[in-house]
């Protein structure tokens, strides 16, 4: 079983209580379908487990099978530099088919942020290092494929994601909180 290498912190993007006792981590692909699937059920976990729950999520963009996962990562991190972060992590989610510029225009709007910035941000590669950060850090911490989850540090190998609420139940219950 692997475990993670480089800890949950300030440089991740956190949904959830700061000292909850459980912190589940993501590291997903904008453009993976099985992420997309993935998506709700981590939102209906988020629900079930409010107040209990630490979430963060990670960029590893397949690039070579997914075309638009390192541009919609990158639009996901300039939305993150302007306070906006979540909201367009769900919004590339939930639009996954219309992923690319438009989308990305659209979403910025939508969020009151500079499309055109935006865009540049996204052609200047200015968030490349901190995403080719996060999947360097993904592969070292055995993450081969999207999406995979650590709970509490240690990497979920569940068959189902469904399974993985009941796993998040167990290590909740298991640290009392």
């Amino acid at each position: 079983m692997s475990t993670l290498r480089t800890p949950v912190g300030e440089n991740d993007h956190i949904e959830g209580p700061e000292d909850a006792r459980v912190t589940l981590l993501e590291y997903g692909d904008y453009e993976c379908p099985y992420c997309g699937a993935a998506y709700p059920i981590v939102k209906q976990i988020q629900h079930r487990f409010e107040g209990r729950l630490r979430f963060a999520f990670r960029n590893f963009p397949l690039s070579n099978a997914h075309p638009n996962a390192m541009d919609a990562a990158s639009a996901a991190e300039f939305a993150g530099e302007h306070g906006r972060y979540w909201e367009m992590h769900d919004a590339l989610y939930e639009q996954q088919q219309h992923l690319g510029p438009a989308l990305y225009a659209t979403l910025a709007e939508r969020l009151g942020l500079d499309a055109a910035a935006l865009q540049t941000a996204v052609d200047d590669g200015r968030y490349h290092a901190k995403i080719r950060a996060q999947f360097t850090g993904g592969v070292r911490s055995g993450v081969n494929g999207t999406p995979t989850f650590f709970i509490n540090g240690t990497r979920f190998d569940g068959v189902d994601y469904r399974q993985l609420g009941a796993e998040l139940a167990q290590a909740i219950d298991a640290a009392g909180s």
